[in-house]
């Protein structure tokens, strides 16, 4: 007997945070870091929290992964998917749902300092750096959004998140 149908795919949802900051005129910047594994460009994203809202555990994966705390928003700004891997040789397909994060401060130390690098950048080399298209889209879509007198994303429809 062939086994001409794939396996099943298992679809997980996942909450992902874009921090950025505002800095004088010159438009917004993305933080973007490296995945622990492939070393490629990604935002801070996770599993949910038993018993969080998901812009929490956006938040706290942020926290977590990058250092970077401030003003989450209550709504997601966009989703995309990727694959997945996990420990066990599984590849799943995850939904993440991204929230916007005003980035207020960086910590000095955070758990996953050591584990990725972590880089301030325009939209456009943001956009260009990250391997999933929907994701560029998301980043560039925010950078347009942003003309300069309006407070950012995050100050509009806060959540202020304590991670600690």
């Amino acid at each position: 007997m062939s086994n001409s149908r794939k396996s099943a795919v298992v679809r997980r949802v996942q909450y992902g945070a874009l921090p950025y900051r505002l800095r004088g005129g010159s438009g917004p910047q993305f933080m973007l870091i490296t995945s622990r594994e492939t070393r490629r460009w990604v935002i801070p994203k996770g599993w949910p929290k038993k018993g969080k809202s998901p812009q929490y555990s956006a938040a706290r994966e942020a926290f977590e992964e990058a250092g970077v705390v401030g003003a989450v928003a209550k709504r997601p700004v966009g989703s995309f998917s990727y694959e997945k891997r996990l420990k066990n040789g599984a590849v799943v397909v995850c939904a993440v749902r991204v929230f916007a994060l005003e980035v207020s401060r960086q910590s000095k130390q955070w758990p996953e300092k050591q584990e990725r690098i972590v880089k301030w950048l325009s939209a456009g080399q943001a956009a260009q750096r990250v391997k999933e298209p929907n994701l560029g889209d998301i980043i560039r879509r925010m950078a347009r959004r942003y003309d300069g007198r309006q407070p950012g994303w995050a100050s509009r429809t806060r959540a202020r998140t304590k991670v600690k």
